[in-house]
């Protein structure tokens, strides 16, 4: 059953936590928190939001029971993450789905949080949000494009309809045609973290939208092997290709495919709609992707219709 989280109101409570990686910058994550505060949000930050351990942000212990008590605080409206970094996969087996099943919330974040929202859809059914997150666009100065798209998609009951790229950031269509799925996916390392675990979703039949960041072709190539060999590939509908930034050979001297073609290599032979460069990953300009919820690809209406609200 899908279970869908109740659109925010103007005087909501919105919980930051820090699931994965501790804020670099106690400053931007300070106007992080005023930017939401400005917008007349009741900001309540978790106890271990800035704790520092190693690449994470405190013990795991700690990160885990700032989640698990976010959601099942009733007075928290919504919840978002302060960045991602690396550490959720450490926590998702000891998350209380049964209390997100049952204080469904606004859950947002991308990155490293990929693996609690395809681990939330899986287990309780929540639509959640890949996106915008507090000490990041939020902190550094969100923009318009992101900011328009962000606040409609977790305020409007409506569907927000045909994602357009903005103009200077055309999609590029690599199979055209028309399908409906279900939208799953995120940073493409962090799918492949949850394939072959019990918090792995079903993508039978879902339309697949992957970004990354500071990745080398060959990694790449790696996660969509992988993909492959676990027949994920030959089960989503259709496939979104978001930003790859930064995945470029580290050593120019070294020989190396380039995206594109490792692209050709796993996409050329599937019989689905795809396109690429479409506006969402790690880079500024960017759509909130709900996943969870039904999406129509349509090459030639120009991208990714979505049909249902993500909130109620």
């Amino acid at each position: 059953m899908v279970i869908k989280p109740m659109a925010l109101a103007g005087n909501d409570t919105i919980g930051v936590v820090s699931p994965a990686s501790c804020p670099p910058d106690k400053e931007i994550f300070g106007q992080g928190v005023y930017y939401l505060r400005k917008l007349g949000y009741n900001v309540v930050v978790s106890e271990h939001v800035l704790d520092k351990h190693g690449y994470l942000a405190g013990e795991d212990s700690d990160r885990l029971n700032d989640l698990n008590k976010m959601f099942r605080d009733r007075k928290v409206n919504a919840i978002i993450c302060s960045r991602g970094g690396y550490g959720a996969p450490r926590i998702i087996d000891q998350l209380d789905f049964d209390a997100i099943k049952h204080n469904p919330k606004i859950f947002i974040g991308y990155s490293d949080i990929t693996a609690l929202n395809l681990a939330i859809w899986k287990k309780a059914g929540l639509v959640t949000f890949s996106g915008p997150m507090v000490a990041v666009e939020m902190g550094r100065g969100i923009a318009t494009f992101t900011e328009k798209n962000f606040w409609r998609m977790l305020t409007s009951v409506e569907p927000v309809g045909l994602l357009l790229n903005p103009p200077d950031v055309p999609i590029q269509v690599f199979n055209h045609g028309k399908t409906e799925g279900t939208l799953l996916g995120g940073c493409l390392s962090l799918i492949n973290v949850l394939l072959g675990t019990p918090y792995c979703p079903d993508f039978k039949d879902a339309i697949l939208f992957i970004e990354d960041i500071d990745e080398e072709p060959y990694r790449v190539d790696r996660y969509l092997a992988q993909l492959k060999l676990a027949g994920i590939l030959n089960q989503v509908a259709g496939i979104v290709v978001g930003q790859f930034i930064d995945c470029h050979p580290k050593d120019p001297e070294k020989p190396s495919l380039e995206l594109n073609e490792i692209f050709q290599d796993y996409f050329g032979p599937l019989n689905i709609p795809i396109f690429t460069n479409f506006a969402y990953g790690h880079g500024p300009i960017k759509y909130i992707m709900p996943v969870g919820v039904h999406a129509i690809l349509d090459t030639d209406q120009g991208g990714l219709i979505i049909t249902e609200s993500a909130v109620t």
